[in-house]
């Protein structure tokens, strides 16, 4: 009896075995299939990688939510692919599970390239479509621009400060409009001088126009928001002894004698967030429309450097701050 039991035993083992070994594969096939990465791809802002600005924030979001496992990406460049529409196709057609736009210039070529590809998700920075397939990240960056104007009305002693804009948009003139808010919240009498460069790639172009603003028009404080045409203006603030804000992220080591803090749009914090977001619920937004502010961190300052605020004006500077995050200061935007 104890043989046969035996060998009843042995002859149980191979099916117990495949069972168990078909359930394991199984269990990790779903489990490959759960923890596959999303595919996303990006187009870049026309000057791409190397701006110290907006496309180089951006690729930050990505690089965070890659390493943390959430995603693999592909990036594209305009000066190898020549056209937005041609980079969108190139996208779509390796099946990217979630394509991304930067700047409201690129909207045309991406909601042509989304209707082909109704079954695909598109994400656009700093503009909105009405697409079904599209939704969109945009900044108040007015928020951010009033506390740069802030800063700047604080530490100029001429009471004239410039500001800079890459070219003449809807986007940049709530930069422009949010910062001479803030400017003339702290001194209501400074004169806000704006001009528009016409071109975001242009440092010599920066740099000709903020000595015409220096000399000019006795401005000792420039608010930049030009990408390479502002790093320009960042570096002939410095070379004559003037302020500068700088913008996007900390441009602090471009001119450390002049940059007195950046005004932050923090394309990294949204972008990983509507990443991590959608790869977290199954490929799809939460919200179409996904709004960052200074209470959602979207916005802000970089340290203030070059100059120190005495108490008082911190106090201030902080108070204006809580008061926007509250909503009990709604900072204009026309």
């Amino acid at each position: 009896m104890k043989k046969r039991a035996l060998l009843l035993t042995f002859r149980w083992i191979p099916f117990v075995t495949i069972f168990a070994l078909l359930v394991s594969a199984c269990g990790q096939s779903d489990v490959q299939t759960k923890a596959e990465p999303i595919k996303v791809g990006i187009v870049l802002s026309d000057i791409g990688l190397g701006d110290q600005s907006y496309s180089d924030a951006a690729f930050r979001g990505l690089v965070k939510a890659r390493d943390e496992g959430k995603i693999v990406f592909e990036y594209r460049e305009i000066t190898e692919t020549k056209t937005y529409d041609a980079a969108f196709e190139q996208l779509a057609q390796e099946k990217a599970d979630l394509i991304i736009g930067l700047g409201y210039m690129v909207k045309d070529s991406m909601e042509s390239i989304a209707k082909k590809y109704p079954d695909r998700k598109f994400l656009i920075v700093d503009e909105k479509s009405d697409l079904p397939n599209v939704a969109s990240i945009s900044f108040k960056a007015e928020e951010g621009s009033f506390m740069a104007g802030v800063v700047a009305g604080l530490t100029s002693r001429t009471e004239q400060v410039g500001f800079l804009g890459g070219a003449e948009s809807p986007l940049l003139k709530k930069f422009e409009i949010g910062y001479r808010a803030g400017v003339q919240s702290v001194k209501p009498n400074a004169k806000v001088t704006a001009t528009y460069a016409g071109d975001f790639g242009k440092p010599e172009l920066g740099t000709k126009i903020a000595d015409d603003m220096i000399n000019q028009d006795q401005i000792d404080v420039i608010f930049a928001a030009a990408g390479l045409t502002g790093v320009g203006a960042l570096q002939e603030a410095q070379k004559q002894q003037k302020l500068a804000i700088g913008v996007d992220s900390d441009q602090f080591f471009i001119a450390e004698k002049a940059v007195v803090t950046s005004m932050f749009k923090n394309v990294d914090i949204a972008i990983y967030t509507a990443v991590k977001g959608f790869a977290d619920h199954q490929r799809k937004f939460t919200e179409k429309d996904m709004v960052f502010g200074l209470a959602e961190d979207g916005v802000g300052l970089a340290p203030i450097r070059v100059v120190t605020l005495s108490p008082d004006q911190q106090k201030l500077l902080d108070d204006l701050k809580e008061k926007i995050k509250s909503g009990t200061l709604t900072v204009p935007t026309q």
